[in-house]
């Protein structure tokens, strides 16, 4: 549930041209793997990132959900795919786990916005950490 105070930067599914490309590859039995991958992240993948946290639905039939505050990740990984239209990211929390977030459209500008937003929460905590006696 999203509250007044947030603002969505991006709310949406993966990447059409990662469906498109392994839709093509599916013509061979070596792509039809992919081809299943793509359909599947294309039915049930979503992806919501806000000033407050980012939010992935998944998992079979879209019934898992994972939200992190920024606060809790410690750094942002990308790697562009599809000729650089779209691209892989994981999330590395604090506490060691990850979140992959995969065929992330405009995965460049979203990668700037969660780093931004990061330091902007890192930036906080060590203003409150350090004033005080």
């Amino acid at each position: 549930m999203i509250k007044s105070s947030e603002q969505i930067f991006f709310e949406g599914a993966p990447a059409k041209e990662d469906l498109i490309l392994n839709l093509l590859a599916g013509v061979t039995l070596i792509g039809l793997p992919f081809t299943f991958g793509a359909l599947a992240r294309a039915l049930w993948l979503r992806f919501k990132i806000t000033n407050k946290r980012v939010s992935v639905t998944g998992g079979w039939l879209g019934k898992d959900k994972s939200q992190i505050a920024y606060s809790q990740i410690k750094e942002v990984r990308a790697i562009p795919r599809g000729l650089g239209s779209y691209g892989d990211m994981v999330l590395v929390m604090k506490d060691g786990a990850r979140l992959e977030m995969r065929s992330m459209p405009n995965f460049r500008k979203v990668e700037d916005f969660i780093n931004n937003k990061i330091n902007q929460t890192t930036s906080r905590n060590s203003s409150i950490a350090s004033s005080g006696f």
